[in-house]
């Protein structure tokens, strides 16, 4: 084929050769609203994908890209329900290929996904680190017993069988993170970086320097509102979508990072699909680095 792009090596069904990486959406945004946020982020994982699909493989690197990462494939979404619904299925479907070391590739959603992507290891009963991109920590308390965008690593820290040996953050916003949570996340034996202290260093820390797998998510509130408005929780000061993107790939290249999500995106509050297309090409990033193992 003379025009090849990612469509081309993302199957729909299972065939006889164990496949490269898995791809799953989570539609799920009721965390979010529970969050005090605005709903939108389930309308991501299509968008997304259509814009992956359309990406070419790097023309420099094109047939390694190509035979290191074919076939790959396409679980579909989680059947939409109830938020808790949505996270244990998330976390029964990818179980096995994490089990089995195959990389997971998921689309959100809210950030209230990472629990059924956390759900998936604990399923695995496989140990691992969780390394976040974000303005805010997520760790605040459940609400009225019920988790939303904003609790899933203190759901995940607090569960009694968790199987997170560590949480790390960096991009933190100073304006929105409280002190009672980062002093949490220390309590818990993780680490946390503010937005004027995520830098190189950080990447070599968060996908270098771990002896067990690692779970590694992007939130898009995390990136510069000028260069990701659609978003649950626009950002004034974020990150730069080059580090943003030198952070995908140099997660997909860590033979450390075992599965990736992309949350936050909300295409009702986008620009010409300027956030989608932003969180398609970090996907893209991961994959190539993942082709490059």
């Amino acid at each position: 084929m003379e025009d090849l792009r990612i469509s081309d090596l993302i199957k729909k069904e299972n065939g006889d050769q164990d496949p490269s990486f898995i791809l799953i959406g989570c539609p799920v945004d009721e965390g979010v609203e529970r969050n005090g946020g605005r709903r939108g982020a389930a309308q991501a994982p299509a968008l997304i994908r259509k814009y992956l699909n359309k990406m070419t493989p790097p023309p420099d690197q094109a047939e390694i890209f190509m035979e290191a990462l074919n076939p790959g494939l396409d679980l579909g979404n989680v059947p939409q329900g109830s938020m808790e619904k949505m996270q244990e299925e998330l976390g029964e479907k990818i179980a096995s290929f994490l089990k089995n070391d195959i990389p997971v590739i998921i689309l959100g959603g809210g950030h209230e996904t990472t629990f059924g992507h956390y759900l998936g290891y604990r399923n695995a009963g496989v140990s691992h680190e969780i390394v976040n991109l974000d303005a805010h920590t997520d760790v605040r308390p459940m609400k009225n017993g019920a988790g939303h965008s904003g609790s899933p690593f203190r759901q995940i820290l607090d569960d009694p069988d968790t199987k997170c040996r560590k949480y790390s953050v960096a991009g933190l916003q100073p304006h929105s993170v409280a002190i009672a949570h980062l002093k949490y996340i220390e309590e818990k034996g993780g680490e946390w970086y503010l937005h004027q202290d995520t830098n190189q260093l950080v990447l070599d820390r968060f996908y270098g320097l771990s002896d067990v797998p690692v779970l590694a998510t992007f939130d898009m509130d995390g990136v510069d509102q000028s260069q990701a408005p659609g978003v649950s929780a626009p950002c004034a000061n974020g990150l730069d979508k080059s580090y943003w993107l030198q952070a995908a790939f140099r997660a997909g290249r860590s033979p450390n990072v075992k599965s990736m999500d992309m949350v936050e995106v909300n295409p009702n509050y986008d620009r010409d699909d300027q956030t989608t297309r932003l969180a398609a090409l970090t996907v893209w990033n991961f994959l190539y680095g993942l082709s490059l193992r």
